[in-house]
């Protein structure tokens, strides 16, 4: 049975100076689900999509689980997109990651509890993402949250 977050995990948003330790966890990320590592450079396309200098606010999010200790223990980020079939726009999660000694107690929730409320402020109605298809505890994760599967395979298709 897992035990519950300790209250002094805290959600908050990422800040410039997160972004090493961020793109380390990234690179975890990617281990875990068997990808490619990212690409040289992250920490800065990263800095430039959520801290842009001038115009508009950016529309990706990155939010971190800070342990009791300071150091970060996983992170998630999500940005709004559309929905032509509803005619509007949701929040789509594009990663949620605890680092190993982290899982299980408690910090997904919070992570989760803090994506809803971030579609919540925009005014989004509902949030989407995906999982491996093998990943059956991350499964069992989002379903005991109340979310529910779509079968669908993603594809992608480079253009350059």
């Amino acid at each position: 049975m897992p035990t519950p977050a300790s209250p002094s995990f805290t959600i908050r948003p990422a800040r410039p100076e997160d972004l090493p330790r961020v793109v380390e966890l990234i690179a975890e990320h990617a281990v875990y689900e068997k990808a490619d590592p990212p690409a040289p450079g992250l920490a800065d396309r990263l800095a430039a999509l959520l801290f842009p200098p001038s115009g508009p606010p950016s529309r990706l999010r990155c939010l971190v689980a800070q342990a009791p200790d300071g150091a970060l223990a996983g992170y998630s980020t999500c940005a709004p997109e559309l929905s032509t079939w509803e005619g509007r726009e949701y929040l789509f999660m594009d990663c949620l990651y605890l680092t190993e000694e982290t899982r299980g107690q408690g910090v997904g929730r919070l992570l989760m509890a803090a994506v809803r409320t971030e579609a919540a402020r925009l005014g989004l109605p509902h949030i989407e993402w995906q999982t491996p298809t093998w990943n059956e505890s991350a499964r069992r994760f989002y379903t005991r949250l109340g979310a529910t599967e779509k079968d669908k395979t993603r594809y992608t298709l480079r253009t350059t």
